[in-house]
C-alpha cells in the first residue's frame, strides 16, 4: 500500500465513522467511495455488513468499474456500485462521492419544490444543485448515465424519493458538501412547522454563493477539525 492509498483509507474510514457520529447512517446501507491514484480505474468502498461505526481503514474494499474486487474478501453493496462507478466513472473531479439515506435529506428529496432558499446555509447551494427521478434501487447499470445527467456540473444532489449525494475533490470537500447540504435540509424540515416562512430573494442567493466560493479552502481547516475530533472519540478508524 502506498501512502496516498493508506492516506485515503484513512480518510474515507473517518468519514463512515464521523457519519454514524451525526448521525448519518442507515443500519448497513449507503456508502461513500473515494477513487485511488493510478493508471487502472479503482475506487475504495465499504465492505456490505459493516455498521459506519465499525468501519476501519484496513476494511476498506478496492473496487474496480467492472465490479470486480480485487482488494479484500467481502462483498459490496450493489446499489452502491451503480451509484459510485457511475461518477467515477464520468466525473474527473469526483473522487469522493458521499450518498446518505438521512431524515432530513429524504424528507426534502420527496418535496416537489426540493431545497428552497431559506438561509445563508442553503445559499451554498443556489443553482448548484441537480435532481435525480428515482428509478427504484439501483441495481439496473443503465442508471449509470442519467445519474451523470442528473448530477451535470453540479457537486451535489437530489436523489427524489432517496437521498442525498455530494462528490468533490477529495474526501474533506465531498463531506464538508455533505454536511452542509444535510444541515440545509434539516434547517428546511424545522422551518416547515412556522405559520410563516421568507425565502431569501434570488439576488441575496446568488451573492452568498458567490462569497461561498472564495472561502473553499476553509474545508480542510474543518476536515482536519473533525478529524482531531474523531482522534479523542474513535481513533480506531485509522486501523
Amino acid at each position: 500500500m502506498n501512502h496516498s492509498e493508506a492516506t485515503l483509507r484513512r480518510d474515507l474510514a473517518a468519514a463512515y465513522r464521523l457519519a454514524a457520529l451525526f448521525g448519518w447512517d442507515d443500519t448497513l446501507y449507503t456508502h461513500f467511495s473515494v477513487r485511488l491514484p493510478g493508471t487502472e480505474p479503482r475506487f475504495l468502498i465499504n465492505p456490505f455488513g459493516l455498521l459506519f461505526e465499525e468501519v476501519r481503514a484496513s476494511d476498506l474494499l478496492v473496487v474496480d468499474l467492472h465490479g470486480r474486487v480485487i482488494g479484500g474478501e467481502a462483498d459490496y453493496n450493489v446499489a452502491g456500485f451503480t451509484i459510485h462507478s457511475a461518477l467515477h466513472m464520468a466525473r474527473a473531479d469526483a473522487h469522493c462521492v458521499i450518498h446518505t439515506h438521512t431524515l432530513a435529506g429524504m424528507a426534502v428529496a420527496a418535496s416537489e419544490t426540493g431545497l428552497t432558499q431559506l438561509n445563508q446555509i442553503s445559499a451554498e447551494f443556489y443553482q448548484g444543485l441537480g435532481y435525480h427521478d428515482y428509478e427504484g434501487i439501483a441495481f439496473d447499470l443503465g442508471e449509470r448515465e442519467r445519474l451523470v445527467a442528473s448530477l451535470a456540473g453540479h457537486s451535489t444532489l437530489i436523489l427524489r424519493h432517496h437521498g442525498l449525494l455530494s462528490v468533490g475533490a477529495s474526501v474533506a470537500d465531498a463531506f464538508y458538501l455533505m454536511y452542509y447540504l444535510n444541515k440545509a435540509c434539516e434547517i428546511q424540515l424545522a422551518a416547515a412547522v412556522l405559520p410563516d416562512i421568507r425565502e431569501m430573494p434570488a439576488s441575496l442567493s446568488r451573492h452568498a454563493r458567490e462569497q461561498f466560493q472564495g472561502v473553499e479552502w476553509q474545508r480542510q481547516l474543518l476536515w482536519q477539525a473533525w478529524l482531531r475530533k474523531l482522534e479523542r472519540l474513535d481513533p480506531a478508524y485509522q486501523q
